[in-house]
């Protein structure tokens, strides 16, 4: 799994049938110690309901598919858990209560 931020939507009226319905989020990785990458990713959110500047955890590859309900989607990344916390070596990279004050 990687750890990203959300930083917007994706949208596609042309794709594959079974994608009908699924969230694609645009994220931006982040690394060990909470600095933002100048990498981006598309993933599916199908059931988290992830939003705008939200940390979330997302697996990809075959992982991704694991997902209940994306067993039969072309999908190479999902959004598996929106992230409260994130401690390093005891001490707090990442808290969202912090974040929105």
């Amino acid at each position: 799994m990687q750890i990203a931020k959300v930083r917007g939507t994706v949208v596609s009226t042309q794709k594959d049938p079974s994608l009908t319905g699924v969230k694609l989020l645009m994220l931006q990785l982040i690394d060990e110690n909470g600095n933002i990458l100048p990498k981006y990713e598309v993933a599916a959110d199908n059931s988290v309901g992830a939003g705008v500047d939200e940390w979330v955890l997302f697996s990809r590859g075959s992982a991704a598919r694991q997902v209940l309900g994306n067993e039969q989607r072309p999908l190479d990344a999902a959004v598996v858990a929106i992230i409260d916390t994130v401690h390093i070596q005891g001490g707090l990279v990442y808290s969202k209560k912090d974040q929105y004050r």
